[in-house]
């Protein structure tokens, strides 16, 4: 399914084993891919296929997802800092940061905690909640993508795939052929370390400190950033802009893959020189 000149590796980072691919050797300027809950590195397939003639790019899996370790008994995990360890072990020098939902999280917590590290951001519909939809630890609620889960780990690959099909009829065979076989390979223990309704993140979008765009959906369609919410990101930090793409829900890059596309050349642009 991958290109035969793409890399894949292991790395040892934070103590567990984290998968990546790769489609450059450091020539170009770097670009880190960083998936969204429950798929995998190859989710961003189209995309570096289209952009691996002008990038370096690098299409971690997150723990508990591809073939990235599992999730142990007490495991603490922060992704944050599995993504920062894994640019630190590949030496890569002020990468582009982009991430889908719960990878767009990871990105910008990589952005405010290391902000040495990424050139600029590229965040597509992030898990940003207004303040009375966020759910603090404590709350003893079953985390919301539980039923979800449990649903898909019932499902053969082709039972999924069948499914998938007749969901999101439009989605292209490329997004099927990667986003159903990711769901296989998803630790369904990762739902007891993960809590992305619990981020403020009203707080820590002042402190970024580099370029960022935000791309979001439509709410009505499944977007989770609502244009309330992107007016403040934008009022809060004049280094980030909006990029709505209408008439798509949550998986943008995948319901409008050629108006993505168009919004992320043209901030990558504006990163040049």
């Amino acid at each position: 399914m991958l290109p035969d000149h793409w890399q894949q590796n292991d790395l040892i980072i934070n103590g567990v084993s984290l998968h990546y691919c790769r489609t450059g050797n450091g020539s170009k300027p770097p670009l880190v891919l960083a998936h969204g809950f429950s798929d995998n590195g190859s989710c961003w397939l189209q995309n570096a296929l289209d952009l691996e003639s002008s990038y370096d790019i690098i299409m971690p899996d997150a723990r508990g997802h591809g073939l990235s370790a599992r999730i142990q008994p007490g495991d603490q995990v922060d992704m944050a800092a599995d993504l920062a360890g894994i640019i630190h072990a590949l030496g890569l020098q002020r990468p582009i940061i982009a991430g889908h939902s719960m990878g767009a999280m990871v990105a910008f917590e990589v952005g405010v905690r290391y902000p040495d590290i990424p050139r600029a951001l590229l965040l597509e519909d992030p898990p940003w909640f207004q303040p009375e939809e966020r759910q603090t630890a404590g709350q003893p609620t079953e985390n919301p993508m539980a039923p979800w889960v449990r649903n898909i780990t019932t499902l053969t690959l082709d039972e999924l795939i069948a499914q998938t099909r007749a969901e999101h009829p439009t989605w292209p065979e490329w997004v099927i052929n990667t986003w159903c076989p990711a769901k296989k390979q998803l630790d369904p223990n990762i739902l007891t370390v993960m809590n992305i309704r619990g981020i403020d993140w009203a707080e820590k979008v002042p402190q970024l400190t580099c370029p960022t765009l935000i791309v979001t959906a439509d709410p009505e369609r499944g977007g989770i950033v609502t244009p309330a919410i992107a007016d403040r990101v934008q009022k809060l930090n004049q280094l980030c802009t909006i990029a709505h793409i209408a008439g798509t829900g949550h998986h943008i890059h995948f319901e409008d893959y050629a108006a993505f596309m168009k919004n992320a050349r043209a901030f990558l642009q504006t990163l040049e020189g």
